[in-house]
């Protein structure tokens, strides 16, 4: 079994910041990319962040580009999504997701809530 765990989320207001955590456990026998979810109500689960296997790489969706950083423990599947200046916007439940040997693996997701 894998599984992995998100935490750090939380309400916070306008321009403030949160540090969201995710760790996988289980059954994974490699380094994989990683990477951060997030959907609002109502609306489709969209690609926020992701980082290759040795952390080289990352990438953003334009809406959080200079805002956020993800990144990664070196050798490890623990990923983090540093959140600066967050906007109402930014409201959603972040998922964390990784493919492993084919296969796609999401956490539970944690919720961030921004106020105005």
């Amino acid at each position: 079994q894998v599984q992995l765990v998100e935490s750090g989320g939380g309400l916070v207001e306008a321009g403030e910041s949160l540090r969201l955590s995710c760790a996988a456990s289980g059954r994974i026998f490699s380094i994989n990319p990683m990477y951060w979810f997030r959907q609002a109500p109502g609306k489709q689960r969209e690609l926020v962040a992701g980082v290759s296997q040795n952390g080289g790489r990352t990438n953003y969706a334009d809406s959080v580009k200079g805002r956020f950083t993800i990144s990664r423990d070196q050798g490890k599947n623990t990923v983090y999504l540093q959140m600066n200046s967050l906007k109402p916007e930014d409201t959603a439940v972040y998922y964390c997701h990784m493919i492993s040997g084919g296969r796609h693996f999401w956490g539970q997701g944690t919720q961030v809530t921004v106020s105005s």
